[in-house]
């Protein structure tokens, strides 16, 4: 029998009526139904991304997420692309460093075979071996992509020299050498482990009944288990798998790229106080950095702070584009901001300032349903609960000077810092 609970209220913050339920299998559904829009959003999110990828298959994760589009045994390729676009749909995926996501939108008359679809291409594909040889070739192109981008590529540089000997640490999108590598056994192997009930959270937001979704999953979805001898354990990250750098590159660009951060481990207690910490140093026009940086000195065209939350571990990176000839002077800028005073002690103006931005960030984002679908997602998979977004306001609204100070000194003052620069060779 379908174990369900009794709906939540609706908020009013665009306003949504959210419901939870459990399917037989175990899998988790979460339903939030918007009575003012016409489609729905429909997503199987994943818990597995890059960090759980094995260690000679670094890409894995994300390589799957293109692969089950490739085929299952009732659809080719074509099927799939067709099936959802016929009836003025589209189909997408995303992976991160501890996720995958496979989504799509839809209208409501199209609900039930667009459910058939994405139910489909995460519990049958059968990676035929042709089409997984050209889309290697598609992910190879990709990461140069990346190659070519140095605003990307300095994340992932960054990345790989703050955590050496930790999975998070490897590019989401793998290397050459290991796209080229992967077997159909590794595909089918990772499946089994990570593509399970337990590890997954089917969501649907916009015109919703909950029933209809958890109904559906039940016929569609009912049926996958999991194997025993396919169990996984994630590797957890612990303070000394991060190593703390200063480093100066040539490379054959334009423009020199900064890229300064930190990694401390998870403190929820201050999650809402990063946030509007972040805002204040990073996020927007307004930011610290971006007044200092672009408004007052004239150094940089873009420049902004951010923040990952992962189970383990809060990062903050903060980036700069300038004149080779700046570089210098802008990273010491913004080493000197850091180690300032405006966020230790900061203004009351300010912070009120960049509560305001925030929430206004946090309502409009409420109204784009994929947003609101990965939100819901985001939630249950970092605090194992929804949050209302009136209680997420609440919070934000409640940070206090203290709060914001406190903050500051454990990702400011108290962490360990690293930096990367790309130094134009031309």
């Amino acid at each position: 029998m379908v174990n369900d609970n009794r709906p939540q209220q609706g908020s009013s913050i665009a306003e949504g009526s959210v419901q939870q339920g459990v399917l037989n299998n175990g899998l988790r559904v979460v339903t939030d139904a918007v009575p003012h829009v016409h489609s729905i959003t429909l997503g199987i999110q994943i818990d597995a991304g890059s960090r759980d990828d094995p260690e000679k298959s670094s890409g894995l994760a994300h390589f799957i997420e293109h692969a089950i589009f490739k085929g299952t045994q009732r659809r080719t390729y074509i099927d799939i692309a067709r099936n959802i676009e016929k009836n003025g749909g589209y189909l997408d995926a995303y992976t991160t460093k501890e996720h995958t996501c496979i989504y799509l939108r839809c209208l409501p008359e199209h609900l039930e075979t667009s459910f058939d679809l994405l139910a489909d291409l995460v519990c049958d594909p059968t990676f035929p071996s042709e089409e997984i040889e050209k889309e290697k070739e598609v992910v190879i192109e990709e990461i140069s992509s990346v190659n070519d981008t140095p605003e990307e590529l300095i994340f992932d540089e960054f990345d790989l020299r703050s955590f050496p000997n930790h999975p998070i640490g490897r590019p989401i999108l793998g290397t050459e050498k290991s796209v080229g590598g992967f077997s159909d056994s590794d595909l089918k192997h990772f499946m089994q482990q990570h593509y399970v009930p337990k590890k997954m959270l089917l969501t649907a937001t916009g015109k919703v009944q909950h029933s209809d979704i958890m109904k559906f999953g039940e016929h569609f979805i009912g049926a996958l288990i999991q194997s025993p001898e396919h169990t996984y354990v994630r590797q957890p990250l612990l303070s000394e798998h991060y190593t703390p750098f200063a480093i100066k590159l040539k490379k054959q660009i334009y423009q020199a790229q900064i890229l300064l951060g930190t990694a401390i481990p998870r403190h929820d207690p201050h999650y809402y106080s990063l946030m509007v910490l972040n805002s204040m140093l990073g996020n927007g026009m307004s930011s610290l950095l971006n007044l200092e940086l672009r408004e007052k000195r004239g150094l940089a065209y873009t420049v902004y702070s951010s923040l990952t939350f992962c189970d383990d571990v809060t990062a903050l990176n903060i980036y700069a584009g300038t004149d080779g000839n700046k570089a210098k002077s802008t990273l010491e800028l913004i080493e000197k901001l850091l180690k300032s005073d405006a966020l230790l002690h900061p203004d009351p103006d300010e912070v009120e300032a960049a509560k305001t931005k925030l929430l206004g960030y946090h309502i409009m984002g409420m109204e784009k349903m994929t947003r609101r679908m990965s939100q819901t997602a985001s939630d249950i998979s970092y605090f194992g609960r929804y949050i209302e977004p009136d209680e997420k306001t609440a919070a934000i609204s409640a940070v206090t000077l203290d709060d914001i100070a406190e903050a500051a000194r454990e990702l400011l003052h108290q962490a360990r810092y690293s930096s990367l620069l790309y130094k134009p060779s031309r």
